[in-house]
């Protein structure tokens, strides 16, 4: 997936690029620091894992994904570990959102993406990103716990880690404070 997208950056013919990556997408950027350092400038990773074993579990949801009739059950579980009772009870518009995309995504393509969670595992490689990096991480987050970041923030070679009071989309829970802490680490020297 990290070749996904070294491809449109060589399409448009950018050589070298900030990239911010969240959940999955953290993953992903983690790939790109390690092996495709010459085309990261600053990395931001934000509420992920470098693993999330034991792959027994993701089989599990592999095959729960690929046996439903529909996404409900996998909806109903992202949400309620994406976000707080707060947002919940209040933003239906804005959690509807979500459950409408993961409702609407490809069982097939979404195995996929569980297979390549299970098969990761880069604690040990994520020392070999040399590009500046910022960890964001939820305080309150189940799915890519807080020592999950903290370790991200501790092997790569001087990441700066900001833990918010949020779950797991803390772009979304703590917009602002988000915002903030990304645009001092792209701008700063």
């Amino acid at each position: 997936m990290g070749r996904d997208v070294i491809e449109p950056l060589d399409a448009l013919q950018i050589d070298k690029a900030h990239f911010l990556g969240l959940s999955f997408g953290g993953a992903v950027g983690q790939w790109l620091g390690i092996h495709a350092p010459e085309r990261i400038d600053r990395l931001v990773l934000s509420n992920t894992s470098s693993y999330l074993g034991p792959a027994e579990g993701w089989d599990h949801m592999i095959a729960n994904v690929r046996q439903a009739a529909d996404l409900t059950e996998i909806a109903d579980m992202f949400i309620g570990n994406w976000f707080p009772s707060s947002i919940l009870e209040t933003e239906k518009e804005l959690v509807s959102s979500f459950r409408e995309m993961v409702l609407s995504t490809n069982p097939q393509g979404l195995a996929g993406t569980f297979a390549a969670i299970r098969d990761l595992d880069m604690r040990r490689t994520v020392a070999l990103i040399n590009s500046p990096t910022l960890v964001i991480a939820g305080q309150y987050d189940t799915v890519t716990l807080p020592s999950h970041n903290e370790l991200i923030a501790a092997t790569v070679p001087d990441a700066k880690l900001v833990m918010l009071p949020a779950v797991h989309l803390s772009n979304i829970e703590r917009q602002d404070d988000f915002l903030k802490a990304v645009l001092e680490f792209l701008l700063s020297k």
